[in-house]
């Protein structure tokens, strides 16, 4: 690519400057007319810590792999922004987490939680939202009130919005892009089903009430659709959204209306619709706002002649990044950092996630990897199945080898041989696969995996389970001398900022309740409203957050005997050895009362279990 042209998409992103090339601080959205003020000044770089360093350093270790990628694809007749692909590789903008909100957001992520109808009706195109600057590009000028109602919009979803900015855009570029990612389709799903049960036979309308069904769920935040198709003529066939960790039933179908749409579904997924027996798997994709959503489809027998199908929605705008996840958890974001950090080569190690289903672990997972700069490190994943595509990362699926007899274990071993710097393996989940992943991770490789456990300290009972007999005590050995972290997690229903009211502690708890949570008695928390509001679609409840258990080891092998030979004897010692550091549940719960994120009664309820 031309120097010039080069220079161009760079002053584009925001991150060129003509005396000095690319600056380490992040791009600041603008209008695009503003000159550039320059750096911030001395007592501001202060407050900056390494994490918001590393931010700024992950949008521009892809910039020139970016730059080239793009013009390649325009050469082939499709666009892609530099944004678009800058995001599709994990590089996303500066997130910063506090008790007022994030105020930090990509376009994509504003457009799937502010709700549609405060943005839609005022044909903008919304940008990004940095630092607490919502930058938007309008297609006519806002009035005062028309800002002030999308302002307060975006704070009661739980951004922290100061001001907004306009930024000028071309016409038709505009126009373009607001009928990209201006999608109607969830607002017109239940129209389209009325319609569509009243004409059962139309193709055209069973293909757009399944679009609007998805974009519906999507906007409604739902993880999950679970449809149950079953002839008997009393058996209700209902389609359910699992949004923040619960079932919703949201529509009723009569049963031949609901065969017709997971025949449907299984077509486009690529699975044998006329077989309602046999377990299945299969995806498939569409657009939605602008950008690619792919879905999982699981089909399997439900009673006599019926069937069951669920439908997992994966968005990558939904994902959660690094320092979204660990924004709480200072001490184990830095931990993990030099871990996953491209100067550590050669050590090896194995970190963990566990948890029971449903807790984030696969979110987690991904978010790690992300972290690594996969420009300079060769990272390979095996996971069955593959949920998120990685870029500049290889993804080896499981179930694509079953014919030919690979499991996880043979994969791993076969992965060694591909000069990997991490593996990623997507569930330890028996004997072969932790014996070779302990191997790998013996051999240099840093491993990252999830495993089902209740706690932290039973991540280490449940891999000796798998160990076997003949060599548990030697597999024992490389386990103390390779475990360098372990995350147990939840995820915890958090209040919606818009309804939950905000009450002094000694108003609402007891002395010894207040001590319990670590609580000064003039402390603002947060009390679930149970009636709701609009926004979290009257239940009080918006969004979930991560709990961590975590137990970060940082021993040096010469010492790690004290830990084998807690792993032989009693588990519980672990955490009191030297090196070791442990992060019990009760602090991240206490920690999410303070900041009004969870109703201090649930957590008392918590602390106990």
């Amino acid at each position: 690519m031309r120097e010039k042209d080069r220079e161009e998409y760079l002053k584009k992103l925001g991150l060129y400057r003509a005396e000095g090339g690319l600056p380490p601080e992040p791009r600041k959205n603008s209008d695009r007319r503003k000159e550039n003020k320059g750096p911030p000044d001395g007592r501001e770089r202060r407050k900056g810590d390494r994490r918001k360093t590393r931010s700024a350093i992950g949008r521009e270790r892809y910039l020139d792999m970016v730059v080239r990628e793009r013009t390649l694809f325009a050469q082939q007749g499709f666009t892609r922004s530099a944004e678009q692909l800058l995001s599709a590789s994990g590089a996303g903008s500066e997130v910063e987490v506090t008790a007022g909100g994030r105020d930090s957001a990509t376009g994509d992520q504003l457009r799937a939680l502010l709700p549609v109808q405060s943005w839609l009706p005022l044909s903008v195109h919304l940008i990004g939202l940095e630092k607490g600057i919502l930058t938007i590009a309008p297609l006519h000028e806002l009035t005062d009130r028309q800002s002030e109602n999308l302002k307060s919009s975006a704070i009661r979803t739980g951004f922290k919005v100061e001001k907004i900015e306009t930024e000028l855009w071309d016409r038709s570029e505009l126009l373009k892009t607001l009928h990209e990612v201006h999608d109607l389709s969830a607002d017109r799903c239940e129209k389209t089903l009325a319609s569509w049960l009243y004409d059962i036979d139309n193709g055209l309308l069973l293909n757009q009430f399944q679009r609007d069904m998805m974009a519906e769920a999507l906007q409604m935040r739902a993880s999950d659709i679970h449809l149950v198709q079953d002839n008997a003529p009393d058996a209700p066939n209902w389609i359910k959204y699992r949004i923040d960790g619960d079932l919703v039933p949201i529509h009723l179908l009569p049963s031949d209306a609901m065969a017709r749409l997971t025949t449907l579904l299984k077509r486009d997924a690529g699975l044998n619709f006329g077989d309602r027996t046999t377990p299945k798997d299969g995806r498939f994709g569409f657009i939605w706002q602008g950008r690619q959503v792919d879905v999982r489809v699981a089909a399997g027998p439900q009673a006599q002649d019926g069937e069951k199908l669920t439908l997992r929605l994966l968005d990558r705008a939904a994902l959660k990044n690094f320092e979204e996840l660990f924004g709480r958890y200072p001490d184990v974001a830095e931990h993990l950092t030099h871990m996953l950090a491209p100067e550590i080569k050669g050590g090896g190690g194995l970190i963990l996630m566990s948890g029971p289903t449903g807790s984030g672990k696969s979110t987690t997972l991904y978010a790690c990897v992300l972290e690594i700069d996969r420009r300079r490190r060769h990272v390979l994943s095996i996971e069955d199945p593959i949920e998120y595509e990685m870029r500049y990362a290889t993804q080896w699926q499981v179930s694509q080898n079953v014919g030919a007899g690979r499991e996880f274990a043979d994969l791993i071993r076969a992965a060694m041989r591909h000069d990997p710097d991490y593996i990623i393996i997507g569930e330890m989940r028996d004997m072969p696969t932790v014996e070779t992943a302990l191997k790998a991770a013996e051999s240099g490789h840093t491993v990252i995996s999830t495993i089902h456990a209740d706690t932290a300290l039973q991540t280490l009972e449940r891999l000796r389970s798998f160990m076997p007999a003949a060599r548990e005590r030697s597999s024992t050995y490389t386990l103390a001398q390779q475990i360098r972290a372990i995350l147990n997690q939840r995820l915890v229903k958090t209040l919606c900022h818009s309804c939950s009211t905000r009450s002094a502690a000694k108003d609402v708890l007891s002395i010894d309740e207040m001590e319990q949570l670590s609580l000064q008695p003039d402390e603002v928390v947060g009390v679930h409203n149970a009636s709701g509001c609009d926004l979290c679609n009257r239940t009080g409840i918006l969004g979930r957050a991560l709990l961590l258990e975590a137990l970060l080891v940082d021993t040096v092998t010469s010492k790690r005997d004290v830990i084998f030979n807690a792993l032989l004897h009693n588990v519980n010692d672990i955490i009191h050895q030297e090196g070791v550091k442990y992060m019990p549940r009760r602090q991240g719960v206490c920690d999410l009362v303070k900041d009004g994120l969870l109703d201090p009664k649930i957590a008392l309820v918590m602390i106990d279990e």
